[in-house]
């Protein structure tokens, strides 16, 4: 007869290797992208609402956005690194990366994104405190100008995935205490692509 030691002692290495090959997909199960390179924080500008800084321009042409870990920008008068971060869940909490909350500031985020086919009629879920712009391969696809906590799945747009490496710019604004990220892909019926990467470099 097998001991309970015996079976725990067979499942702890296929459980850490279930686990590691989720931090190297970077997509969790739920499908959830984890792996980003972040660019925060850069403070508004004299008296610039949420709303004034979505719409204003940080850094030109960041729609187009291809970054490196250990790349440098100046932002809001200050000299800012793009830094590697892994999600330990679904949310990107940027005040989490930045070890201190964080206020009337502006992050960017950014992933590359490897399909393994073109992917037509994909959905993309994002959640987001507070406002938020994404563009996937440089074109705008979500823009939500409001103030709001961030929950799963609160604005659904539907993208096509090129086969290879997509580039996904995220763009969110906090005006007050949680400040916080989250993006997905699904079917049409719903259920996560799981089979997508999700990297640092392109």
């Amino acid at each position: 007869m097998r001991t309970t030691a015996w079976i725990v002692g067979l499942a702890l290495p296929l459980l850490l290797a279930a686990n590691a090959a989720d931090d190297k997909s970077g997509v969790n199960d739920d499908g959830f992208l984890q792996h980003w390179l972040v660019l925060a924080p850069i403070p508004f500008a004299e008296n610039e609402s949420g709303g004034d800084a979505l719409n204003r321009e940080q850094i030109p042409g960041e729609a187009k956005l291809k970054p490196k870990a250990g790349d440098t920008a100046k932002a809001g008068g200050k000299d800012l690194t793009w830094k590697e971060h892994t999600c330990p869940e679904h949310l990107l909490d940027f005040n989490a990366f930045l070890g201190a909350q964080t206020e009337d500031s502006v992050a960017y985020a950014v992933t590359f994104v490897v399909a393994p086919a073109e992917l037509k009629d994909v959905k993309m879920k994002t959640g987001s405190d507070d406002q938020c712009k994404v563009y996937l391969n440089g074109k705008e696809v979500v823009k939500f100008a409001e103030e709001r906590s961030a929950d799963k799945d609160q604005d659904t747009t539907e993208v096509t995935l090129k086969k290879g490496v997509n580039v996904l710019v995220a763009k969110v604004v906090n005006v007050k205490v949680d400040w916080s990220l989250c993006v997905r892909f699904t079917d049409k019926d719903d259920k996560p692509l799981t089979n997508l990467k999700s990297k640092t470099k392109e």
